[in-house]
C-alpha cells in the first residue's frame, strides 16, 4: 500500500513538472497558506532538481487574515500595496511560473461586513490587472492545486472524527489530481488528451448558441464566431506546456458578452471571499446580470456582481458530465476548484483571451470588439445536475443534443 509520504511525494512532483513545468533557469512563485509548508518544501526541492533558477514562496496564514478584516481600519480595504503589484508584474514579465496552493476554510470570513470584502476585491482586482492579463492570455505558465487545512477539512468531513478529517481529504486531494496512480505524470497525459478528443469534437461543431434547461434553469448562451472550446492542457507564450488546474475535468469556452438571456440556478454552494453563497439564481438581459437571489450569502453575491460592470456579466461556459470522477465521489468540497469539476459551470466575470483565434495576440480593445467580457474579477460557480439538458444550435437553427440528463448525448 502506498504511504502518504509517497502520495505527498507525487503530488509535489506532479505540480512541478505537469502543473507549472518548470525550466530550466525559469523562477517559480509559490503562493501557499503555512498550512501547506509539508507540501511546499517538496515543491520547492523538485523545481530546483528541476532547473529553476528562484523559487519565491509567498506566505499567508488565515488567522492573520481575519485578523485583519476584524480589526483593521476601513481605509485599510481600499487599498493594495504597490510593491506587490510591481512584484508580479516585473515577475510575469520575466516569464516566471506561478503557482497558487489553495487550503483556506469555507467560511473563514463568515460574519465580516460584506462592504469590507468588496472593497477589498474591487483594490486587490484593479492593481492585479495588468499581471491577471499574462495568466489570462497564457503568457506565463500558472497552475492551482490544493492542501488540507483544519478548517476546510472540518467543513467537508465534519461528521468524522477530528483526527480523520485532514487524512480524508488528503485521500480526496490525491485521488481527484491522479497522485494515487502508479505513474501520475504519465495519467495526465491520457486524460488530457481525452479531454482533447472533446475539444476537437465542439469545435468542428461550431455552434452559434447553447441552449441550458434544468429545475429553475432556461438559459441561452451565444458563442463568437470565431470562439475555440479549449481543455486541460495550456501553452505558453514560449510554446512550454502547463496545466493551469489540477483537478481539471471541463472543456470551456467564451460567451459573446451581450448573448446571454434566461435565469440559472446554481447547483452547489459558492465558496467565495471566505464566505459560503448557496440556493442561488441569476437572471441575464442581453448578457448583463440584472438580478440575483440567494438563500444564503446574497449580499457577498450583489458586493461580486457590483465589483465592476465587467463583473455583470459572464466570461467562461464550462462543460462537465455529470458522470465525472469528483461528481462520482459524492463529496461537496466547498472549494470551486474542485467543485467546478464536478458539474457544468459559468464565470462571472473577465473572459480567456486564448478561447478565440487569435486571441492570445489580442489587446484587451481587440479582445472587447470581438465580444469578449473583461472584468477586474473571474469567479466560477457551478449550474450542472442529472437533469440537465443542453443543446447546441447551429448559425442555420439547426439543434443537436450536446447534454442529455447531466452527461454529454
Amino acid at each position: 500500500m502506498t504511504t502518504f509520504e509517497e502520495q505527498l511525494n507525487k503530488y509535489a512532483q506532479l505540480a512541478v513538472t505537469t502543473g507549472v513545468n518548470v525550466q530550466t533557469g525559469q523562477t517559480l512563485v509559490v503562493r501557499a497558506s503555512i498550512d501547506s509548508a509539508q507540501l511546499v518544501r517538496l515543491i520547492v526541492e523538485k523545481a530546483y532538481k528541476a532547473g529553476a533558477k528562484h523559487v519565491y514562496v509567498d506566505w499567508s496564514d488565515d488567522t492573520v487574515s481575519k485578523l485583519k478584516y476584524t480589526l483593521a481600519p476601513d481605509e485599510a480595504f481600499h487599498e493594495f500595496p504597490e510593491w506587490n503589484k510591481q512584484m508580479m508584474e516585473s515577475l510575469a514579465e520575466s516569464g516566471a511560473a506561478f503557482m497558487s496552493i489553495v487550503s483556506s476554510g469555507p467560511d473563514l470570513l463568515k460574519g465580516v461586513d460584506g462592504k469590507r470584502i468588496g472593497a477589498y476585491q474591487k483594490a486587490a482586482g484593479a492593481a492585479m490587472k495588468k499581471y491577471r492579463e499574462y495568466i489570462q492570455s497564457d503568457k506565463v505558465s500558472w497552475t492551482v492545486i490544493a492542501a488540507p487545512s483544519k478548517d476546510w477539512a472540518d467543513k467537508v468531513y465534519g461528521s468524522l472524527p477530528e483526527e480523520d478529517r485532514i487524512p480524508a481529504l488528503w485521500e480526496a486531494i490525491f485521488k481527484a489530481v491522479r497522485a494515487d496512480h502508479d505513474d501520475p505524470v504519465q495519467s495526465w497525459k491520457e486524460h488530457d488528451a481525452r479531454l482533447c478528443e472533446k475539444v476537437a469534437v465542439l469545435n468542428e461543431q461550431h455552434f452559434k448558441t447553447l441552449h441550458y434547461t434544468a429545475p429553475g434553469t432556461d438559459l441561452t448562451i451565444d458563442l463568437p464566431d470565431t470562439h475555440l472550446w479549449v481543455g486541460a492542457g495550456s501553452t505558453n507564450e514560449q510554446g512550454h506546456s502547463f496545466m493551469a488546474n489540477m483537478p481539471t475535468e471541463e472543456v470551456f469556452t467564451v460567451p459573446v458578452k451581450t448573448g446571454v438571456n434566461g435565469y440559472v440556478k446554481a447547483t452547489k454552494p459558492l465558496s467565495y471571499a471566505g464566505n459560503i453563497i448557496d440556493g442561488f439564481t441569476v437572471t441575464f438581459e442581453n448578457g448583463r446580470i440584472v438580478d440575483v437571489a440567494a438563500e444564503q450569502g446574497e449580499d457577498v453575491l450583489k458586493q461580486l456582481v457590483d465589483t465592476d460592470e465587467g463583473s455583470h456579466y459572464l466570461g467562461e461556459v464550462a462543460l462537465v458530465p455529470h458522470d465525472s470522477p469528483i461528481s462520482n465521489a459524492g463529496i461537496l468540497f466547498f472549494n470551486t476548484l474542485f467543485d467546478e469539476n464536478a458539474s457544468n459551470h459559468l464565470a462571472i466575470g473577465s473572459a480567456y483571451a486564448f478561447c478565440i483565434e487569435g486571441g492570445k495576440a489580442m489587446s484587451q480593445e481587440e479582445l472587447e470588439k470581438n465580444g469578449l467580457n473583461t472584468s477586474i474579477t473571474h469567479v466560477d460557480f457551478m449550474i450542472g445536475s442529472a437533469d440537465m439538458n443542453i443543446d447546441g444550435i447551429k448559425a442555420d437553427g439547426t439543434r443537436e443534443p450536446l447534454f442529455r440528463n447531466g452527461n454529454w448525448a
